[in-house]
Protein backbone atom coordinates (compact mmCIF):
# COMPACT_ATOMS: atom_id res chain seq x y z
CA UNK A 1 0.00 0.00 0.00
CA UNK A 2 1.37 3.27 -1.28
CA UNK A 3 2.46 5.61 2.00
CA UNK A 4 -0.19 8.29 2.57
CA UNK A 5 2.43 11.07 1.95
CA UNK A 6 2.65 9.88 -1.49
CA UNK A 7 -1.11 10.29 -1.98
CA UNK A 8 -0.28 13.76 -1.11
CA UNK A 9 2.60 14.24 -3.09
CA UNK A 10 0.65 13.16 -6.17
CA UNK A 11 -2.37 15.46 -5.23
CA UNK A 12 0.39 18.21 -5.36
CA UNK A 13 1.66 17.69 -8.23
CA UNK A 14 -1.58 17.63 -9.68
CA UNK A 15 -3.17 20.73 -8.42
CA UNK A 16 0.23 22.47 -8.32
CA UNK A 17 -1.12 24.43 -5.20
CA UNK A 18 -0.96 22.92 -1.65
CA UNK A 19 -4.03 24.79 -0.54
CA UNK A 20 -6.06 22.87 -3.49
CA UNK A 21 -4.40 19.85 -2.56
CA UNK A 22 -5.33 20.30 0.79
CA UNK A 23 -8.67 20.76 0.48
CA UNK A 24 -9.02 17.51 -2.02
CA UNK A 25 -7.63 15.69 0.42
CA UNK A 26 -9.40 17.32 3.15
CA UNK A 27 -6.63 18.04 5.50
CA UNK A 28 -4.75 21.17 6.34
CA UNK A 29 -2.35 23.10 4.62
CA UNK A 30 0.46 22.34 6.93
CA UNK A 31 -0.91 18.68 6.79
CA UNK A 32 0.76 18.87 2.77
CA UNK A 33 3.92 21.17 3.75
CA UNK A 34 4.74 18.77 6.01
CA UNK A 35 4.60 15.19 4.18
CA UNK A 36 5.91 16.87 1.14
CA UNK A 37 9.05 17.91 3.60
CA UNK A 38 9.16 14.50 4.77
CA UNK A 39 9.36 12.98 0.96
CA UNK A 40 12.07 15.71 0.32
CA UNK A 41 14.23 14.55 3.19
CA UNK A 42 13.78 11.16 2.24
CA UNK A 43 14.44 11.44 -1.27
CA UNK A 44 17.20 14.07 -0.31
CA UNK A 45 16.12 16.41 -2.93
CA UNK A 46 13.61 19.28 -3.82
CA UNK A 47 10.60 18.24 -5.11
CA UNK A 48 8.61 22.04 -5.79
CA UNK A 49 9.99 25.05 -6.55
CA UNK A 50 7.84 27.97 -5.20
CA UNK A 51 7.97 31.52 -7.27
CA UNK A 52 5.47 34.22 -5.77
CA UNK A 53 2.20 32.49 -6.02
CA UNK A 54 3.41 29.84 -8.64
CA UNK A 55 4.25 26.22 -7.76
CA UNK A 56 6.19 24.12 -10.41
CA UNK A 57 7.99 20.95 -9.80
CA UNK A 58 11.92 20.41 -9.76
CA UNK A 59 13.43 17.74 -12.20
CA UNK A 60 13.50 15.56 -8.75
CA UNK A 61 9.80 15.75 -8.28
CA UNK A 62 8.94 15.03 -11.79
CA UNK A 63 10.73 11.86 -11.91
CA UNK A 64 9.36 10.86 -8.84
CA UNK A 65 5.97 11.48 -9.78
CA UNK A 66 6.22 9.46 -12.51
CA UNK A 67 7.65 6.69 -10.66
CA UNK A 68 4.89 6.73 -8.04
CA UNK A 69 1.97 7.32 -10.69
CA UNK A 70 2.87 4.25 -11.82
CA UNK A 71 3.31 2.19 -8.55
CA UNK A 72 0.03 3.55 -7.69
CA UNK A 73 -1.22 2.34 -11.21
CA UNK A 74 0.00 -1.11 -10.54
CA UNK A 75 -0.93 -1.29 -7.15
CA UNK A 76 -4.86 -0.51 -8.12
CA UNK A 77 -4.81 -3.19 -10.91
CA UNK A 78 -3.29 -5.67 -8.33
CA UNK A 79 -6.22 -4.88 -5.53
CA UNK A 80 -8.33 -5.94 -8.30
CA UNK A 81 -7.43 -9.39 -9.44
CA UNK A 82 -6.59 -10.18 -5.36
CA UNK A 83 -10.24 -9.03 -4.86
CA UNK A 84 -11.49 -11.21 -7.91
CA UNK A 85 -9.77 -13.98 -6.78
CA UNK A 86 -7.30 -16.09 -8.30
CA UNK A 87 -10.53 -17.88 -10.82
CA UNK A 88 -11.48 -14.79 -12.29
CA UNK A 89 -11.01 -13.48 -15.83
CA UNK A 90 -8.40 -11.56 -16.69
CA UNK A 91 -9.30 -8.13 -17.98
CA UNK A 92 -7.94 -6.60 -21.06
CA UNK A 93 -7.86 -2.45 -21.07
CA UNK A 94 -6.34 -0.91 -23.86
CA UNK A 95 -6.64 2.43 -26.43
CA UNK A 96 -6.50 2.65 -30.51
CA UNK A 97 -6.40 5.62 -32.38
CA UNK A 98 -9.04 6.39 -34.83
CA UNK A 99 -7.61 5.33 -38.17
CA UNK A 100 -6.27 2.01 -36.10
CA UNK A 101 -9.60 1.34 -34.71
CA UNK A 102 -12.05 2.37 -37.42
CA UNK A 103 -9.83 0.13 -40.02
CA UNK A 104 -6.46 -1.90 -39.08
CA UNK A 105 -7.63 -3.83 -35.45
CA UNK A 106 -10.74 -5.70 -36.15
CA UNK A 107 -9.15 -8.85 -37.23
CA UNK A 108 -6.75 -9.68 -34.89
CA UNK A 109 -8.77 -8.24 -31.75
CA UNK A 110 -11.45 -10.72 -33.06
CA UNK A 111 -9.08 -13.52 -33.32
CA UNK A 112 -7.78 -12.67 -29.75
CA UNK A 113 -11.11 -13.27 -28.16
CA UNK A 114 -11.69 -16.30 -30.11
CA UNK A 115 -8.46 -17.32 -28.44
CA UNK A 116 -9.08 -16.28 -24.85
CA UNK A 117 -13.12 -16.16 -24.68
CA UNK A 118 -13.45 -15.98 -21.19
CA UNK A 119 -11.36 -12.40 -20.71
CA UNK A 120 -13.20 -9.32 -20.43
CA UNK A 121 -11.97 -6.82 -22.87
CA UNK A 122 -12.33 -3.16 -23.41
CA UNK A 123 -11.27 -1.07 -26.23
CA UNK A 124 -10.85 2.95 -26.16
CA UNK A 125 -10.54 5.41 -29.07
CA UNK A 126 -8.93 8.45 -29.05
CA UNK A 127 -5.69 10.15 -30.68
CA UNK A 128 -2.66 9.64 -30.12
CA UNK A 129 -1.65 12.15 -27.28
CA UNK A 130 -5.18 11.31 -25.48
CA UNK A 131 -4.28 7.58 -25.63
CA UNK A 132 -0.67 8.27 -24.23
CA UNK A 133 -2.57 10.78 -21.28
CA UNK A 134 -4.53 7.79 -20.32
CA UNK A 135 -1.72 5.22 -20.85
CA UNK A 136 0.03 7.65 -18.36
CA UNK A 137 -2.83 7.75 -15.67
CA UNK A 138 -3.05 4.41 -15.29
CA UNK A 139 -6.22 3.98 -17.98
CA UNK A 140 -5.64 1.87 -20.18
CA UNK A 141 -2.95 -1.24 -19.90
CA UNK A 142 -1.57 -0.54 -23.41
CA UNK A 143 -1.88 1.59 -26.50
CA UNK A 144 -1.54 0.98 -30.31
CA UNK A 145 -0.63 4.74 -32.14
CA UNK A 146 0.13 6.16 -35.38
CA UNK A 147 2.48 9.24 -35.56
CA UNK A 148 5.78 10.24 -33.70
CA UNK A 149 5.22 10.41 -29.65
CA UNK A 150 7.93 10.30 -26.88
CA UNK A 151 9.24 6.55 -26.57
CA UNK A 152 11.12 7.70 -22.82
CA UNK A 153 9.73 5.84 -20.91
CA UNK A 154 7.54 3.55 -22.66
CA UNK A 155 7.91 -0.28 -23.95
CA UNK A 156 6.87 -0.18 -27.83
CA UNK A 157 6.55 -2.66 -30.63
CA UNK A 158 5.67 -2.20 -34.08
CA UNK A 159 2.67 -3.45 -35.21
CA UNK A 160 2.56 -2.38 -39.22
CA UNK A 161 3.87 0.06 -41.12
CA UNK A 162 1.65 1.72 -43.25
CA UNK A 163 1.66 4.51 -46.25
CA UNK A 164 0.94 7.79 -45.51
CA UNK A 165 -0.44 9.46 -48.76
CA UNK A 166 -2.98 12.31 -50.07
CA UNK A 167 -6.06 11.75 -51.35
CA UNK A 168 -9.46 13.51 -53.40
CA UNK A 169 -12.69 12.76 -55.04
CA UNK A 170 -12.40 10.24 -57.77
CA UNK A 171 -14.04 13.36 -59.91
CA UNK A 172 -12.04 16.13 -58.20
CA UNK A 173 -11.13 18.76 -60.91
CA UNK A 174 -7.65 20.17 -60.06
CA UNK A 175 -6.96 23.95 -61.78
CA UNK A 176 -3.77 22.12 -62.30
CA UNK A 177 -2.77 18.55 -61.60
CA UNK A 178 -0.54 18.98 -58.78
CA UNK A 179 2.90 17.41 -58.23
CA UNK A 180 4.01 18.87 -55.58
CA UNK A 181 2.34 19.78 -51.74
CA UNK A 182 2.82 23.29 -52.88
CA UNK A 183 0.27 22.54 -55.64
CA UNK A 184 -2.57 22.16 -53.30
CA UNK A 185 -2.53 25.06 -50.79
CA UNK A 186 -4.80 26.63 -53.06
CA UNK A 187 -7.22 23.38 -52.19
CA UNK A 188 -9.36 22.86 -49.19
CA UNK A 189 -7.48 20.69 -46.83
CA UNK A 190 -9.59 18.50 -44.52
CA UNK A 191 -7.52 17.80 -41.68
CA UNK A 192 -7.50 15.95 -38.02
CA UNK A 193 -7.81 18.10 -34.51
CA UNK A 194 -4.53 18.57 -32.73
CA UNK A 195 -2.96 15.64 -31.24
CA UNK A 196 -4.02 13.37 -34.06
CA UNK A 197 -1.09 11.30 -35.25
CA UNK A 198 -2.44 11.73 -38.81
CA UNK A 199 -1.91 15.78 -38.20
CA UNK A 200 1.19 15.54 -36.68
CA UNK A 201 2.95 13.25 -39.44
CA UNK A 202 1.32 15.73 -41.74
CA UNK A 203 2.59 19.10 -40.17
CA UNK A 204 5.96 17.30 -39.99
CA UNK A 205 6.08 16.87 -43.96
CA UNK A 206 4.82 20.37 -44.59
CA UNK A 207 7.63 21.91 -42.12
CA UNK A 208 10.26 20.13 -44.22
CA UNK A 209 9.32 22.45 -46.61
CA UNK A 210 8.59 25.37 -44.96
CA UNK A 211 4.47 25.24 -45.34
CA UNK A 212 2.06 25.02 -42.61
CA UNK A 213 -1.71 23.51 -42.21
CA UNK A 214 -2.50 27.51 -42.33
CA UNK A 215 -0.87 27.91 -45.61
CA UNK A 216 -3.87 25.91 -47.20
CA UNK A 217 -5.92 27.95 -49.07
CA UNK A 218 -9.02 26.95 -46.64
CA UNK A 219 -9.62 23.87 -43.98
CA UNK A 220 -12.02 21.77 -42.16
CA UNK A 221 -11.17 20.06 -38.59
CA UNK A 222 -12.67 16.87 -38.42
CA UNK A 223 -12.49 14.75 -35.10
CA UNK A 224 -12.99 10.95 -36.95
CA UNK A 225 -11.46 9.52 -39.46
CA UNK A 226 -14.98 8.28 -40.91
CA UNK A 227 -15.75 11.83 -41.22
CA UNK A 228 -12.68 12.73 -43.73
CA UNK A 229 -13.38 10.22 -46.15
CA UNK A 230 -17.07 11.20 -45.93
CA UNK A 231 -16.09 14.60 -47.05
CA UNK A 232 -13.49 13.40 -49.98
CA UNK A 233 -16.27 11.22 -51.48
CA UNK A 234 -18.68 14.05 -51.49
CA UNK A 235 -15.50 16.09 -52.83
CA UNK A 236 -15.16 18.93 -50.26
CA UNK A 237 -11.60 18.99 -50.76
CA UNK A 238 -8.17 16.91 -50.15
CA UNK A 239 -6.62 15.06 -47.37
CA UNK A 240 -3.62 12.95 -46.00
CA UNK A 241 -4.24 9.98 -44.12
CA UNK A 242 -3.76 6.03 -44.00
CA UNK A 243 -4.26 4.27 -47.38
CA UNK A 244 -5.43 1.46 -45.44
CA UNK A 245 -8.07 3.81 -44.28
CA UNK A 246 -9.17 4.79 -47.82
CA UNK A 247 -7.98 1.89 -49.89
CA UNK A 248 -11.64 0.16 -50.18
CA UNK A 249 -12.58 3.59 -51.30
CA UNK A 250 -9.87 3.66 -54.19
CA UNK A 251 -10.76 0.06 -55.34
CA UNK A 252 -14.72 0.91 -55.45
CA UNK A 253 -13.29 4.31 -57.75
CA UNK A 254 -14.74 6.91 -55.03
CA UNK A 255 -11.98 8.15 -54.45
CA UNK A 256 -8.44 8.40 -55.73
CA UNK A 257 -4.46 9.10 -54.54
CA UNK A 258 -2.56 12.02 -55.49
CA UNK A 259 0.82 11.38 -56.82
CA UNK A 260 3.13 13.78 -55.70
CA UNK A 261 6.29 14.36 -55.07
CA UNK A 262 7.79 12.70 -51.42
CA UNK A 263 4.61 10.77 -51.27
CA UNK A 264 3.53 7.79 -50.02
CA UNK A 265 5.59 8.18 -46.38
CA UNK A 266 5.78 5.75 -44.39
CA UNK A 267 5.19 5.52 -40.75
CA UNK A 268 4.52 2.86 -38.35
CA UNK A 269 1.69 2.02 -36.11
CA UNK A 270 3.35 0.99 -32.95
CA UNK A 271 1.83 -0.74 -29.94
CA UNK A 272 3.82 1.18 -26.33
CA UNK A 273 3.02 0.32 -23.05
CA UNK A 274 4.51 1.55 -19.81
CA UNK A 275 8.16 0.08 -19.02
CA UNK A 276 8.45 0.39 -15.53
CA UNK A 277 5.28 -1.38 -14.79
CA UNK A 278 5.45 -4.35 -12.56
CA UNK A 279 2.83 -5.94 -15.14
CA UNK A 280 4.86 -4.64 -18.17
CA UNK A 281 6.15 -8.06 -19.45
CA UNK A 282 2.49 -9.27 -19.29
CA UNK A 283 1.23 -6.49 -21.71
CA UNK A 284 4.48 -7.12 -24.24
CA UNK A 285 3.15 -10.84 -24.22
CA UNK A 286 -0.58 -9.21 -25.17
CA UNK A 287 1.23 -6.69 -27.69
CA UNK A 288 2.85 -9.28 -29.34
CA UNK A 289 0.32 -12.00 -29.41
CA UNK A 290 -1.82 -9.26 -31.91
CA UNK A 291 0.82 -8.89 -33.70
CA UNK A 292 1.13 -11.97 -34.66
CA UNK A 293 -3.19 -11.81 -35.11
CA UNK A 294 -2.41 -9.30 -36.99
CA UNK A 295 0.06 -10.96 -38.97
CA UNK A 296 -2.08 -14.26 -39.95
CA UNK A 297 -4.92 -12.08 -40.51
CA UNK A 298 -2.97 -10.30 -42.69
CA UNK A 299 -1.54 -13.33 -45.02
CA UNK A 300 -5.18 -14.83 -44.82
CA UNK A 301 -6.42 -11.70 -46.43
CA UNK A 302 -4.16 -12.01 -49.74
Amino acid sequence: MLDFRVRTFLTACDTLNFTKAAKELCITQPAVSQHIRYLEQEYGAPLFVHEGKATRLTDAGAQLRDAMRQMATDEARLRDRLARGTGAPRRVSFGVTMTVGEYAVATPLAAYLHRHPQRNVSMTLGNTQALLERLDAGDIDFALVEGNFDRSGRGTLPYSTEDFVAACAEGHEFAREPRTLSDLLTERLVVREHGSGTRAILEQSLALRNLRVEDFARRVQVGSMHGIIQLLRCDCGVSFLYRTAVEKDVRRGSLRLIDLEGFPLRHDFAFVWNAGSVFADEVARTCAELCELGRSGSQQGR
